[in-house]
């Protein structure tokens, strides 16, 4: 089921770095009527703590999607993305890489590490609009996300761990 399906917020957690694009980002969902909760951090430490809830978001809600900018101060969106998708309690977010590079070798490279996607931002204000309902359309009423709540495994309800919680017992296997 999708969140629209469900009802639920798309959770968004938008790392970038430069507070234009932030601000193109938050007025291009604003357009649409997908209800949306989007939390900007400047950093890869930033939205590493926030990932982990640590720190200032030790109460951070799991976010559905990240939206990625590759050249970030400090660890760069190559190593935030490396982190989550090395982490089994995060891996399941889907990672949008965001970013101005076309640099074919750079989109080779996230593929390798698992990114979901990789979309070029466009220096046009109504093409990155249309980009981001686009992104927005299909994570939010096509693609089924596993949002890290309520999972039945086996006939059985358990609750699945959120940002870096334990499971007790055995996981299923894929």
């Amino acid at each position: 089921m999708t969140l629209k399906e469900r009802g639920r917020i798309l959770e968004i957690l938008l790392v970038e770095d430069n507070p234009a694009d932030a601000r193109l980002v938050h007025e291009a969902l604003k357009e649409h009527p997908t209800p949306y909760h989007l939390t900007v951090v400047t950093d890869g430490e930033a939205a590493l703590a926030y990932l982990h809830q640590q720190g200032a978001y030790t109460y951070a809600s799991r976010p559905d999607i990240v939206l990625l900018d590759i050249n970030l101060p400090g660890r760069n969106g190559r190593e935030v993305l490396a982190e989550i998708k090395q982490d089994p309690h995060l891996r399941c977010i889907p990672v949008i890489m965001l970013t101005s590079s076309r640099d074919r070798a750079e989109m080779e490279y996230c593929y390798q590490l698992h990114a979901n996607a990789y979309v070029v931002k466009s220096a046009q204000v109504d093409q990155f609009f249309d980009l981001i309902k686009k992104i927005e359309d299909f994570w939010f009423s096509v693609a089924i996300l596993f949002s890290g709540e309520e999972v039945y495994w086996g006939g059985e309800s358990v609750e699945s761990p959120t940002n870096g919680s334990t499971v007790s017992g055995p996981l299923p296997k894929p």
